[in-house]
């Protein structure tokens, strides 16, 4: 009977999960640069109850007792699929038609910097030419922090990266792509970093000037996975409603017996 009880908790906590992921997506579908993220449920980990390989048994798989099982969540991934691209018509709104980042520089709270990737283009520059995001974070170049003439009369960004003034090449925007992107770390709504593993790979995508990348959020989508995931939270509170009534009926009836 408590079995019955772990397993439903186990189906609401797992949902609550789920609507924090899908609520965040929702929160997010107008940031620019924002990928949505997703969430896999699996069963209760078999590995707990389950000898690997062991000696004692042979070096065989075999199941170790009885435990209450129920589900966890397995994941919580991001999916990379491009968001489409609004025209700004800004100079330093940047997008990437295809695969991979741009790179800025975030400097934390203990002044430490550190290089990340981002999607989101809307770039902008300062009275002292450098251009940085909406946070303040430095667009990286081959130069280090980008920095172009306040006084230049037009400034273009090519397809290849190239950062051009007035028809002359000043410096080369870096962009990074990468074979996997599991080995890339999620750090806030539009940041990211490598971790160990992450290898590089050359970049695809191409640079769009004036352009912003749009969240990859569909809102009906997660509106109807809003719904499901309502349903079913109930379904699993009536389980525990269900369990709690027959084990009172046990106590209160059975027990004077």
């Amino acid at each position: 009977m408590l079995r019955s009880l772990y397993t439903g908790w186990t189906g609401m906590y797992t949902e609550q999960k789920r609507l924090d992921v899908i609520s965040n997506n929702m929160a997010n579908a107008t940031t620019v640069g924002y990928k949505k993220e997703g969430v896999t449920n699996q069963s209760f980990d078999e590995s707990l109850t389950i000898k690997i390989r062991d000696e004692s048994a042979n070096w065989q798989k075999e199941k170790i007792g009885h435990m209450p099982l129920g589900v966890k969540i397995g994941e919580v991934y991001t999916e990379y699929t491009q968001g489409s691209l609004r025209e700004t018509g800004n100079t330093y709104d940047l997008a990437l038609d295809g695969a991979g980042f741009f790179v800025v520089r975030v400097t934390d709270r203990a002044g430490n910097d550190h290089e990340s990737l981002t999607r989101a283009g809307s770039f902008h520059i300062r009275r002292d030419g450098f251009i940085v995001d909406v946070d303040g974070n430095h667009l990286q170049s081959e130069a280090g922090d980008l920095q172009v003439s306040v006084d230049a009369g037009h400034v273009v960004i090519d397809t290849d990266g190239g950062v051009y003034e007035d028809g002359v090449l000043v410096d080369q925007l870096i962009l990074k792509d990468y074979e996997n992107y599991d080995y890339l770390k999620k750090f806030g709504d539009t940041y990211y970093r490598e971790v160990p593993g992450a290898t590089e790979k050359e970049v695809t995508g191409v640079v769009r000037q004036g352009y912003t990348e749009q969240s990859n959020v569909n809102v009906v989508s997660e509106m109807v996975s809003l719904i499901n995931i309502t349903r079913a939270y109930e379904a699993n509170q009536k389980v525990i409603k269900s369990v709690d009534s027959v084990m009172e009926l046990a106590v209160s009836s059975v027990g004077k017996v």
